[in-house]
């Protein structure tokens, strides 16, 4: 696998697109947990555009996830910066491949829970929020501490392209 020294404009771009369509679905996640509790109580749920947007706006994630990832696999990602201890470098690589597969499994647990009525998959999709709401914490706090901290100026590399 190739290692450029960034990120790609489209990487950078749908980094910073799937992370505000994250963002909007925390938001509408209330009105889509209102609809399910009605439907598992044997109401009826009348067109709603706010779940409307929760249940597309999985389906967009899904999408542009996986654009990312056929981007990761063909151009590869940038290496860890030199000075950064190895424990914070695999932590980093497992942050990033947990996202990966929770940016996944949320939109289709979320599908199969919505389309086909499956308690348990509302359940784990329930589970799998939490553990990203969890990880996006972690994330957010790790940027923070490379900028002030370590100083590596790692967050440059989501802001500007590979020249």
């Amino acid at each position: 696998m190739p290692t450029p020294k960034g990120y790609s404009r489209t990487q950078i771009r749908l980094h910073w697109i799937v992370a505000g369509l994250i963002a909007l679905q925390f938001l509408l996640s209330d009105f889509i947990g209102e609809a399910w509790e009605k439907i598992e109580h044997g109401g009826q749920v009348a067109f709603s555009p706010l779940v409307a947007a929760h249940v597309f706006g999985g389906g967009l994630i899904l999408l542009l996830v996986l654009w990312r990832l056929v981007l990761r696999l063909m151009r590869g990602a940038p290496p860890p910066p030199a000075e950064e201890p190895p424990a914070l470098q695999q932590a980093a690589h497992v942050a990033h491949w947990a996202f990966y597969g929770l940016m996944i499994l949320l939109p289709v647990s979320g599908a199969v829970a919505w389309f086909g009525g499956v308690e348990l998959a509302a359940e784990g999709h329930e589970a799998l929020t939490s553990a990203m709401v969890l990880l996006v914490a972690v994330h957010v706090a790790a940027a923070f501490y490379h900028q002030l901290i370590l100083r590596t100026g790692i967050m440059s590399r989501m802001k500007h392209p590979e020249n």
